[in-house]
């Protein structure tokens, strides 16, 4: 049993406890408040003068699948050889041991979810999870939590310098609606199978993910950066009856309202980084505020590699300082992306029950010169700022 004393506490969901305890037991959060009974046996964290907050999920990035500093070694999160690979996984990809892990706990990230890239149509299946661990097994929240799908430029690159479809928009729309349609017969043959098994179809790993997409079992999550690729995203979400997220949504700002409207989710960045490509040409903290106003709820995303893991929350600082609320942007690091990735029981906020992924920090974490000194998951102090080793 561990007992956090005297700290600072933003519960996120329950307001901030001034100078309160946090009491941890079997790698959940056993009690929390202002005058908690501290059992003689706990081991006791003075955080006096300390910050506390849930760890930091990040709900869109390529960690271990897009390894630092070693090339095309390590860059995995691509099978650019067929537009439709709904049934590669990330999770076969990942690799513990990649710096980036360690970036994460120094930075406080205890969650994220890891994808494939942009590259295809359809590029594959998603996990969750905590940034800490010797192989995967010991890592997983959720082993399939998404498929990944895109638009806008990068399908069309990489087909069109091939010579191939997709080389438009229109054939990234219609190779994905036709693949929708595939499954569709697909599952009509496995539900006739059901009643006679000589229609059962052959087993097909990629109609089987669409399948599951098909009967909203897991969500697509859509790249899409131009309003207009993201309104594609919807229709074709509409037109499948699909569970749909937004991923990047740069120009989200343009078309908030019809977002909002329509009740979708939006995973946001990564805004800390260069206009790398004509889509990025209105990149800007100003989506993340507009998207908020509108009540559309945001998740703040690194995308890491692109922007290095360890500095989200200077993005979130950076969208504070351009208009954000603080109250915002701690939902947009928190129970907002738990929520977006659908583990919002278990993580994103303090709360009894909850895993103890905690983050106890030196001061203010939207200050820059703040740093995280222990990082907790599930109750077990993962790093800690002296700890070269970690």
């Amino acid at each position: 049993m561990i007992a956090i004393i005297n700290a600072r506490i933003n519960t996120i969901t329950k307001g901030i406890i001034d100078r309160g305890s946090i009491l941890i037991e079997n790698g959940k959060i056993k009690a929390l408040g202002e005058s908690l009974v501290i059992p003689n046996e706990a081991k006791i964290i003075n955080a006096a003068n300390k910050w506390i907050t849930p760890g930091i999920i990040d709900a869109h990035t390529h960690l271990g699948v897009f390894e630092e500093t070693i090339g095309w070694a390590g860059a995995d999160a691509n099978e650019m050889t067929d537009p439709v690979t709904p049934h590669v996984r990330a999770l076969d990809a990942i690799n513990p041991y990649d710096q980036g892990f360690k970036d994460a706990l120094r930075g406080g990230v205890t969650t994220v979810q890891i994808m494939p890239g942009s590259a295809n149509v359809i590029g594959g299946e998603m996990s969750i999870v905590k940034t800490y661990g010797r192989v995967v097994e010991e890592m997983i929240v959720k082993e399939l939590s998404g498929v990944k799908i895109a638009f806008g430029e990068n399908p069309k690159r990489v087909y069109g310098e091939k010579k191939q479809m997709p080389s438009t928009r229109m054939g990234t729309a219609a190779i994905l609606r036709e693949n929708l349609v595939k499954a569709q017969n697909y599952l009509r043959k496995m539900e006739l199978g059901e009643v006679d098994p000589a229609k059962a179809p052959d087993i097909d790993l990629k109609m089987e993910t669409l399948v599951k997409v098909l009967k909203r079992e897991i969500p697509v999550r859509a790249h899409a950066h131009r309003a207009d690729d993201i309104m594609t995203a919807i229709r074709i979400a509409e037109e499948f009856n699909l569970d749909l997220t937004l991923e990047h949504c740069t120009e989200g700002h343009l078309i908030a309202d019809i977002i909002a409207e329509k009740g979708y989710k939006a995973a946001v960045g990564p805004t800390m980084s260069n206009r790398s490509k004509i889509e990025l040409g209105d990149r800007g903290w100003h989506t993340l505020v507009a998207l908020d106003q509108a009540g559309v709820p945001i998740s703040i995303i690194t995308d890491h590699p692109v922007i290095p893991i360890e500095y989200i929350t200077i993005a979130a600082a950076i969208a504070v300082r351009e208009g954000l609320s603080e109250e915002s942007a701690w939902r947009a690091l928190t129970i907002n992306p738990a929520s977006h990735i659908g583990i919002e029981d278990r993580v994103g906020s303090l709360e009894v029950g909850k895993d103890a992924d905690i983050v106890i920090w030196s001061g203010n974490p939207f200050d820059y010169m703040t740093k995280v000194e222990v990082t907790m998951i599930n109750g077990k102090i993962v790093y800690q700022q002296e700890d070269k080793n970690v």
